[in-house]
C-alpha cells in the first residue's frame, strides 16, 4: 500500500537509526560545537560536506526548509525591494512565496512540454528591474540550463537554481545545483531524499556562501564553535537545523545514487509497457536529460477532454487541478495576500502594474490541462500523483499497474 511521501522516506531504515542513535547517545543536539568536545558528533557539518561532494560544488549550508534555502539564496545575492525574479508559473508555491518574502517581485514565465521553464519565453519577461532567473527542476526533470545560462549571461542576471524536487538529478553529466550562481534543495517528506523537513544552499562562490550562511543564522560567519557575540555581518534569520535532522539527512544523502538508479529502472519498465500500447491518445512529457530523477512519469494527452476522462477512470486529477503547484490555484498570489498590507512587493510602486490572473500563461494552462502525473517514486496527491507505483514496488506490481493504466488509456481512446 502506497503512502504519501518521496522515495527517501520509503527507504528509511537502519542507517538513519544508527545516525540518530549516535546523537542521542551523547545528548548533544545543537549543530555547532567544538571538535575537542567528545559529545559533539557534527552530523550537520558532515551532511554539508557530503552534499558538496555529491553536487560537485565548493560550499553547502543546511537550512530548516527548502523555502528558507531559497530565501537565503536571494539574501546572498542582495535581492530585495523592487527587484524582479523570473520564475515559472508551474512550480510549488514556495518558489514564488520566497521571492515575495524578500520584498521582490515574481515575474511568471511559461513552461514548455518538459513542464520546466521555457527558455524561449524568458527574454520577453526581462525588464530594467530584473535581477535573477529562477529555473525550477520541476518533478525531477532538469531545466534546459544551457539556454537559460546564456540568457542570464547576456543580460547580466543571476541564476538561482530551484532544485527542491530534483536532488540527485544530472544535466549534461553534472548534478543540478552546480550550474547556477547559487542553488536551493529541499529535504521535505515528499522530496527525493528527506529528513522530514529541511533544506540546503550550495554555491561555488565563497562570498555568497558566507552571506547565505549569515542569513540562515543571525548574521554569523560559517561554523562558529561558541556563542560568538559581535562581529555579525548582517541581520539574519534562524534557519538552523539540529543534529537530529542532520543525522537523518546524512544517512539519506548516502543513498542518493541508489535512489536514482532504482527509480530509473522502475520508470523505464512502466513507461516501456505503456509505450507499447500504440495509441495516439497520449505521449509523454519532454525529458531534458536522461539524468532526471525519474520520480514521476508524466502523460501528455492529446487534449484536455481525454485527460479528464482518464482521470475520472483512474481516480486522479490533471496537473492543472493539483493545488499550489499551479499559479492559477494560488489564491494568495491572484489576490495579492500577504501578512501585511504595507512594506511588501504587492504595494511597492514598481509593482502597481503587475497583475496576476488565471489565464495569463496560456501555453502553461493548455499543457497542464492535458497533463497527468503517474507516481514512480513521489506519491503525492498535491502533485496529482496519487496513482502509480513507488520505489519499493515489485516487478509484478509494476506489471499490474501498467495493465490497469493501459486499460484506462485504451478506454479513453475509444471514448
Amino acid at each position: 500500500m502506497s503512502y504519501s511521501a518521496g522515495p527517501g522516506a520509503y527507504l528509511f531504515g537502519k542507517e538513519e537509526i544508527k545516525e540518530i542513535e549516535d546523537v542521542l547517545a551523547t545528548g548533544y543536539l545543537f549543530r555547532y560545537g567544538s571538535e575537542d568536545d567528545e559529545k559533539f558528533n557534527g552530523k550537520v557539518y558532515q551532511f554539508e560536506k557530503e552534499m558538496e561532494n555529491i553536487i560537485g560544488i565548493g560550499h553547502c549550508v543546511a537550512t530548516s526548509s527548502g523555502t528558507g534555502a531559497l530565501m537565503a539564496c536571494m539574501a546572498a545575492l542582495g535581492i530585495g525591494p523592487g527587484d524582479e525574479v523570473i520564475v515559472p508559473g508551474y512550480t510549488f508555491i514556495a518558489s514564488i512565496s520566497s521571492i515575495i518574502h524578500m520584498n521582490a517581485i515574481p515575474v511568471l514565465a511559461e513552461v514548455d512540454e518538459s513542464l520546466t521553464m521555457d527558455p524561449n519565453d524568458i527574454e520577453k519577461r526581462i525588464t530594467k528591474r530584473t535581477k535573477a532567473i529562477m529555473p525550477v527542476h520541476m518533478l525531477g526533470n532538469p531545466c534546459d540550463m544551457e539556454p537559460v545560462l546564456a540568457i542570464a549571461k547576456k543580460h547580466n542576471l543571476y541564476v538561482i537554481e530551484d532544485c527542491c524536487q530534483a536532488a540527485g538529478a544530472k544535466y549534461r553529466g553534472k548534478r543540478v545545483g552546480s550550474y547556477g550562481d547559487i542553488s536551493a534543495f529541499s529535504l521535505n517528506i515528499f522530496k527525493t531524499i528527506t529528513a522530514g523537513d529541511g533544506g540546503a544552499v550550495v554555491t561555488d562562490d565563497i562570498e555568497l556562501y558566507k552571506r547565505a550562511f549569515a542569513y540562515h543564522d543571525q548574521g554569523h560567519m560559517p561554523n562558529r564553535a561558541g556563542i560568538e557575540v559581535g562581529a555579525r555581518s548582517m541581520f539574519g534569520m534562524n534557519m538552523r537545523i539540529s543534529e537530529l535532522t542532520g543525522a537523518v539527512a546524512l544517512a539519506q544523502i548516502r543513498k542518493i545514487d541508489k535512489i536514482m538508479n532504482v527509480l530509473a529502472q522502475k520508470k523505464a519498465l512502466l513507461k516501456n509497457k505503456l509505450e507499447n500500447l500504440q495509441t495516439d491518445a497520449f505521449t509523454f512529457r519532454k525529458i531534458n536529460d536522461p539524468g532526471e530523477c525519474a520520480t514521476l512519469l508524466t502523460i501528455l494527452f492529446k487534449d484536455a477532454k481525454t485527460a479528464k476522462a482518464f482521470c475520472e477512470k483512474a481516480g486522479t486529477t490533471t496537473i492543472s487541478n493539483s493545488g499550489w503547484h499551479v499559479y492559477s490555484n494560488m489564491e494568495q498570489l491572484l489576490e495579492k495576500k500577504t501578512y501585511t498590507e504595507t512594506g511588501c512587493p504587492f504595494t511597492c510602486e514598481h509593482n502597481n502594474e503587475m497583475i496576476y490572473e488565471a489565464g495569463m500563461l496560456p501555453n502553461t494552462d493548455a499543457l497542464l490541462d492535458r497533463a497527468v502525473n503517474i507516481s514512480i517514486g513521489v506519491v503525492d496527491k498535491g502533485l496529482g500523483s496519487s496513482v502509480g507505483i513507488n520505489i519499493l514496488s515489485s516487478e509484478e506490481e509494476i506489471e499490474l499497474q501498467a495493465k490497469t493504466i493501459g486499460e484506462f488509456l485504451a478506454d479513453c481512446e475509444e471514448g
